[in-house]
């Protein structure tokens, strides 16, 4: 496992590769170890403006052989965000940097945590987060879904959208209190009341009577964290409440 200083140390020379590069016109740290934050165990999030003329796709290039030669880093996946590529790459003893360039100097999210590098950065507003209702819908699909496989006899494929079920009603629990919603970052922060009962919604067996328990159990810890859609969770529940008696 990486140490604190080995990141420091790839940190401080991608910041000077960074300054070097001319077509970059700004630069910023983010994610957890911004502002001070972040513990032994955070990754290495760095973000960049490009100068006009400069393409993401050539600098991406440029950067990943970079990476390659000097790191010996491993590329794993893209993740295009808006105008924005985020490249991710895995470097010995398992330390994760991401790097995402961006056209322009408008590439930081409103409200972002960042450490600026060099340049000008200008805010640009962040794209509307997934809606209760939306969340609510995608549970409710996952139940179903569970149901459906369960009767075909497609146990794993049913502990998974049970799962993302449960995950779901998860994320309304931390939407309804303010928490953070995306990749499972406000999970931990819910009240101890408030998790317990997902316990009981763990699938630990394959076995057709437990999966169709835990789809019982997950219906009401959606239905319970549903205050936020409370009319089109109070629609449905009966519709709901049969997924588990309808075998």
């Amino acid at each position: 496992m990486f140490t604190v200083e080995e990141r420091d140390r790839v940190r401080n020379r991608l910041v000077e590769m960074s300054r070097k590069d001319p077509r970059l016109v700004a630069g910023a740290l983010i994610g957890s170890t911004a502002a001070g934050g972040g513990d032994r165990w955070s990754d290495l999030d760095l973000t960049f403006g490009l100068v006009d003329g400069a393409t993401v796709e050539n600098v991406l290039a440029d950067w990943t052989t970079h990476l390659v030669s000097e790191f010996g880093a491993v590329h794993l996946f893209d993740l295009p965000y808006l105008s924005t590529v985020y490249r991710v790459f895995l470097l010995p003893g398992n330390m994760q940097v991401d790097l995402s360039f961006t056209p322009g100097n408008k590439f930081l999210a409103r409200g972002l945590k960042y450490d600026l590098l060099f340049g000008n950065a200008l805010e640009r507003d962040q794209a509307k987060p997934l809606s209760p209702g939306h969340a609510f819908g995608l549970a409710v699909v996952y139940l179903l879904h569970a149901c459906a496989c369960v009767a075909r006899g497609r146990m794993w494929e049913a502990e998974y959208s049970i799962s993302a079920a449960r995950d779901q009603a998860l994320l309304l629990a931390c939407h309804h209190r303010g928490l953070k919603t995306t990749y499972g970052r406000g999970f931990d922060d819910l009240p101890p009341e408030v998790l317990e009962p997902f316990n009981r919604a763990l699938v630990g067996s394959l076995e057709k009577a437990q999966l169709l328990r835990v789809l019982g159990r997950s219906v009401d810890v959606l239905l319970c964290n549903s205050q936020d859609v409370s009319v089109l969770a109070s629609n449905l529940e009966p519709q709901l409440r049969e997924l588990e008696s309808s075998q």
